[in-house]
């Protein structure tokens, strides 16, 4: 396809086979290999990118415009320059030291306190040629290093920088092999020796102007690119211009840079319009630019590393290119070709069958099919193209408005039964084909020009049959995804169904749905969603066929199964495919990490694979085609050497994200404050080209085994306990190569009440304590021993004190006894005393009554006045005040306090109402109560009254015992 026709963009997508030798290999001129974008987004640093490089871990860095960029297969990571310069040229020495250069400033960086840093050299320049412009170039030979800018060449060895100058301006520094090369503007080529500039012989300002490359080529010779001249040979003495097309090319769009790769191809970036590749003749092999894959048409740097990779730095982003891939793609960028469901290379030109139509290109073997690709729609073809197929040398087309033969760009239509799904011949002796459609099954006979034509449709069954074979006893199957399992026995001249039996759940299948047919070996297999299965005839049921699913692994469950011939079939499982090798009885082999970039591309359910030659395969896609072939990087990875994982970075995560260190244990072991025990380790494969890449990890002291393989490039740990760690990582890609483990070491100090130093203090502190202890101790014991000893004191005292109390409670004892003993005897006395009075009265008292019956001599009663004397003196002798006092006297010794106790309390008593009080409280009865106070029983009742009035007694209250309770 023209430059001036492009009518479709090329967009690769990801390629997940693996190849790692450096061995030269064929680079294929058969369409696109897979280039992978790194747009600004992803690496998140400035647009341009001006150099690259990379260093013996199988780090990239490359010259960005906001700094150093750093990519290990995983992580990007952004250095700053001292003033923010734009890193111009990066260089990576064997040493492991990365050099940079940029505006005012050269340096290189290197691991210090576990982290890339930045060593300027300037200081280094002499003052007279300091660095006032860009470093554009820099190269190293031995321990030499050799920084180029427009004005000067510096030359940095043995921590001394010497100064090469000339009298004009510098272009660009090339360096190959050990020898160094530079264009001095207006002056021609020179090459530097040792720290002198030597003309270049046969170069003058007239053939060597504008030198951007130069590059290693034929027998010693040199392949010089220039700007806009385009590409020399120089032998030595002649510059010989190159007239290829590539210096056509290269003229135009002007060349900026160069690289030689896979030991016999050249790679050069262009200004205007992407890269090419050319071989030593000349010859463009891959033209790249941004409508094929490219994110820029500017390419600022190229770098080819020693995995296969060309890497290029653009204007806008950078780019990877993985060289000699067995994958090369076509896709539709502009919507012309819609979904492709089928396509197939015959008679020198390719068809593509899409949901638009029949789409052809001529197809140039062994040519630039880059530029001869110029797909046209087929005239009559618009619509759906379900199948292509190639039978008996003509090319069948099955369509849904029905079945055409198609010759170079013209249709003919032989069908009308609409929805041709599939179409094969049958092996039965007839001649004839049997094809699928949506009403049922169809057959086709030649025609006396030996041309298949529509011959009839079979009767009986009109079920959608989307896959159709026929078995050994010449019964044909016919399935559909959603409509079941049939097998149908036709009549011998096929046209009709005799017979017909549907299969279901009750047959032993595992549901109705997604059964599908296919042949191995001439043997019919059924796939499904829980396996393949296999009719037995005898039982008319199916069974597991649980050989081959166990072989099939993860594509037991494929749903498509399309022939490679030479005992190899595709197996496709819900878009992710591969190729599977019967290669011995009993045995398989199979082969999916190479088409992993293809998983979810093919139209599912309509995955199409048709087969160019042994080795080569034409794959449908989305939107486009992939050429497969699979005699590149076979053996390459059976030699391959994993590189080792790196351990990228350590950070703390215990509060907040800070990186401990960039580059592992480096050597050394880490160690990491015990208050900072969550650590979280990410760790990558510096591996650029497409696989499955999966970690494998182990932490010795803190877990028992290694991990599961898992995709995760990181890994937390969290509170981590005291004590040394050993974290090991290794990786395996395509689960095939595994890589050495990568080991790192860091401990986790003891908390700082667990250090040595408080340790030492906790001792020092213990035996003060003990100290300290042990004189409290005896301080206490001292004055415990006092205590006792007042104690004892104490308790003799109160021994002593309570001995004397009992004494003296004895003798209280006693004298109250002796007390109640004479209180006893004067109550007795009292109550004597009182008794006499009584006895007193009452005897005065019958005297008194015995004298009223005295008479005299005459037995008269005695005078008046005799009777009242006597009488006087009877009163006298009872109303005695005497008597009173005397008992009042003895009252008071026996009841000292109760006369004192009633008269506070009762101040208004008189003293009659004291002796009843007396009398009472000595619980007189009532007659020798009137006996004593004179009076009668009644008078007494009387008194009583009053005095509870007077005491104000409460009625319930007794008024002896109130008394006797004073």
């Amino acid at each position: 396809m023209k430059i001036g026709h492009l009518k479709y963009f090329l967009f690769p997508i990801l390629l997940a086979f693996i190849s790692f030798s450096a061995i030269a290999e064929n680079i294929k001129s058969i369409g696109v290999p897979y280039v992978q974008n790194y747009p600004k987004s992803v690496y998140l640093s400035g647009n341009q990118n001006w150099s690259i490089t990379k260093d013996k871990q199988g780090i990239m860095y490359f010259g960005n415009a906001q700094g150093l960029l750093t990519y290990d297969g995983k992580y990007w990571q952004q250095y700053k320059m001292p003033n923010r310069q734009i890193v111009r040229s990066v260089f990576a020495d064997p040493s492991g030291i990365i050099y940079t250069g940029g505006f005012g400033e050269l340096g290189y960086w290197s691991n210090k306190n576990r982290k890339l840093s930045y060593t300027s050299l300037t200081k280094l320049v002499p003052k007279t040629s300091a660095v006032k412009d860009e470093i554009w170039k820099i190269c190293s030979e031995g321990k030499k290093v050799i920084f180029q800018s427009f004005n000067t060449i510096y030359i940095y060895e043995n921590n001394k920088i010497k100064v090469v100058k000339a009298g004009h301006p510098f272009l660009f520094l090339h360096q190959v092999g050990k020898r160094f090369f530079v264009e001095v503007l207006s002056q021609g080529l020179f090459e530097l020796i040792n720290d002198k500039l030597v003309p270049l012989k046969g170069s003058t300002p007239a053939n060597s102007t504008d030198v951007l490359s130069i590059l290693p080529y034929k027998n010693g010779s040199l392949l010089i690119g220039t700007s806009k001249d385009g590409l020399f040979t120089y032998d030595g003495n002649n510059f010989t211009p190159l007239n290829t097309p590539a210096n056509a090319f290269l003229k135009v769009y002007q060349l900026n840079n160069g690289v030689k790769i896979l030991d016999k191809y050249y790679a050069y970036g262009t200004i205007l319009n992407g890269l090419i590749i050319i071989d030593e003749q000349g010859n463009i092999v891959q033209r790249i630019n941004k409508s094929s894959g490219l994110q820029n048409n500017t390419v600022l740097s190229l770098y080819a590393d020693n995995d296969q990779n060309l890497w290029a730095g653009l204007d806008n982003g950078i780019d990877r290119i993985e060289l000699n891939s067995p994958l090369y793609f076509y896709f539709d960028k502009t919507g012309q070709f819609g979904t492709v469901y089928s396509s197939l290379i015959y008679n020198n030109t390719i068809y593509l069958g899409t949901n638009q139509g029949l789409f052809y290109s001529p197809w140039a073997s062994g040519q630039d099919l880059f530029s001869s690709f110029d797909f046209k729609l087929i005239p009559g073809s618009q619509g759906q193209v379900w199948d292509l197929s190639i039978i008996d040398g003509q090319l069948i087309c099955g369509h849904n408005n029905g079945t055409f033969n198609v010759t170079g760009n013209k249709l003919e239509k032989i069908s009308s039964a609409n929805g041709g799904w599939t179409i094969k011949k049958l092996d039965d002796g007839q001649d004839c084909l049997i094809q699928g459609t949506y009403n049922g099954l169809v057959i086709y006979k030649k025609d006396p020009k030996g041309t298949w034509r529509f011959h009839h449709k079979i009767s009986g069954f009109d079920a959608p049959s989307r896959y159709v074979e026929r078995d050994a006893k010449g019964d044909i199957w016919v399935s559909h995804a959603y409509k079941g399992l049939y097998k149908l026995t036709l009549s011998p001249d096929l046209t009709k169904v005799i017979s017909s039996w549907p299969y279901n759940e009750t047959n032993g299948l595992p549901d109705d749905y997604n059964i599908n047919i296919f042949k191995i070996a001439n043997q019919l297999v059924f796939s499904s969603d829980q396996g393949f299965f296999i009719y037995d005839e005898i039982s008319n049921r199916f069974k597991n066929y649980e050989e081959l699913n166990k072989g099939l692994k993860g594509f037991s469950t494929s749903n498509k199964i399309i022939s490679a011939g030479l005992n190899r079939y595709w197996f496709i499982n819900r878009g992710k495919m591969g190729l599977v090798h019967f290669t011995q009885p009993g045995k398989l082999s199979i082969d999916s990490n190479r088409f992993s970039i293809l998983d979810g591309r093919m139209v599912q359910y309509y995955e199409n694979i048709s087969k160019i030659s042994n080795d080569i395969y034409l794959i449908s896609v989305d939107d486009g085609f992939v050429i497969y072939n699979g005699t590149d990087g076979q053996t390459e990875s059976k030699k391959s050497i994993l590189p080792s994982v790196l351990i990228r970075r350590i950070e703390d995560i215990t509060d907040t994200y800070h990186t401990l260190s960039e580059i592992g244990s480096n050597g050394s072991e880490m160690e990491i404050p015990f208050s900072r025990n969550n650590i979280r380790i990410s760790y990558s494969l510096p591996h650029y080209r497409q696989a499955k890449v999966k970690f494998q990890y182990y932490l010795e002291g803190y877990s028992k085994q290694w991990s599961d393989w898992s995709p995760a490039s990181q890994k937390d740990f969290t509170n981590l306990s005291r004590g040394s760690y050993v974290f090991k990582v290794r990786a395996k890609i395509n689960d095939e190569l595994v890589s050495k483990e990568t080991v790192f070491e860091f401990s986790i100090l003891p908390p700082f009440y667990a250090t040595n130093w408080a340790i030492a203090l906790y001792l020092l502190a213990t035996i003060a304590l003990l100290i300290s202890s042990k004189r409290l101790y005896e301080k206490k014991l001292k004055k415990d021993q006092q205590a006792i000893s007042k104690k004892l004191q104490a308790e003799k005292e109160a021994y002593l004190k309570k001995e004397a109390e009992a004494t003296e409670r004895q003798i209280i004892k006693l004298q109250t006894e002796k007390l109640q003993v004479e209180l006893a005897g004067k109550n007795r006395e009292l109550a004597n005393s009182a008794m006499s009075l009584v006895y007193k009265n009452e005897l005065l008292q019958k005297l008194s009554q015995e004298i009223l019956k005295l008479k005299d001599g005459n037995g008269k009663p005695l005078a008046e006045d005799q009777l009242r004397k006597i009488q006087k003196v009877i009163d006298e002798g009872m109303n005695d005040e005497r008597d009173w006092n005397l008992f009042e006297s003895s009252f008071n010794e026996a009841h000292e306090s109760f006369f004192k106790k009633l008269k506070a309390n009762h101040p208004d008593l008189v003293p009659n109402d004291l002796k009843l009080c007396a009398y009472l409280h000595m619980n007189m009865s009532s007659k020798e109560m009137a006996s004593l106070l004179n009076i009668s029983l009644r008078g007494v009742e009387i008194r009583r009254y009053r005095l509870r009035k007077k005491l104000e007694i409460p009625h319930d209250k007794n008024l002896v015992e109130f008394l006797m309770e004073l």
